[in-house]
């Protein structure tokens, strides 16, 4: 069955402006072209209107599981996962960029890795990065995932996988979904537990970030340990 002749003309608009300057959409047109390829036959502005409305922003629509993506009215298995690919891909351009030179060096590309990779979760995740002799990434794992406002960290766990992948040292990174990236107390307190655990093993934490939709923080820069 075709579009409505409505829609198909609504679509040819979006198409012609976005062919002319990306800039001009405003987000929830450019979510109605992407879902586009997804839903050809089905009126997808609601749609966009409708996850914009319960993710908060484009950002956080993508990185949004794809459960929660299909619990929204009109977003099926194809679609969510068309979104997320796409989130997917920018993640991986980050790290990309991220891995190029040593991580050091490349603090900005670091940090705009981490906002793409975990800024817009819903939930929280504890990821470590683990660095070889001249700070470049060997990997990138989410060690674990939680609630809403924690993820379990285990700093013998996080040690013996660095030891696993032959690493000397590792980068913490964790998520605040409430948009915030303070750090806790409990944030310190387990940043100091996982310090004292590569101690003994030389292997050391260069810092622990926070990420959150409003910035990152550095525990490091910040003093806290």
């Amino acid at each position: 069955m075709a579009a409505p002749s409505h829609q198909r003309g609504h679509r040819a608009r979006l198409r012609t402006r976005a062919a002319i300057s990306f800039a001009a959409l405003p987000d929830y047109e450019l979510l109605e072209l992407l879902l586009a390829r997804s839903l050809p036959r089905v009126d997808i502005k609601p749609i966009a209107k409708a996850l914009l409305a319960r993710f908060g922003g484009l950002a956080c629509v993508l990185g949004a599981s794809i459960e929660e993506l299909k619990a929204v009215a009109g977003v099926g298995p194809r679609a969510a996962l068309d979104l997320k690919l796409l989130h997917e891909a920018a993640a991986r351009m980050g790290r990309g960029e991220a891995a190029k030179r040593t991580v050091i060096s490349s603090w900005s590309a670091l940090l705009a890795y981490a906002k793409v990779a975990m800024a817009a979760a819903p939930r929280e995740q504890f990821r470590v990065l683990f660095l070889d002799k001249k700070n470049q990434l060997i990997a990138d794992e989410v060690m674990n995932e939680g609630t809403v406002d924690h993820a379990p960290v285990y700093p013998r766990e996080v040690m013996r996988r660095a030891l696993e992948m032959s690493a000397s040292a590792v980068i913490l990174a964790h998520n605040h979904p409430s948009g915030d990236p303070t750090p806790s107390a409990a944030d310190v307190d387990m940043t100091r537990q996982v310090v004292e655990a590569g101690r003994s093993l030389r292997i050391a934490v260069h810092d622990h970030i926070v990420v959150g939709r409003e910035g990152v923080a550095s525990l490091k820069a910040l003093g806290l340990f």
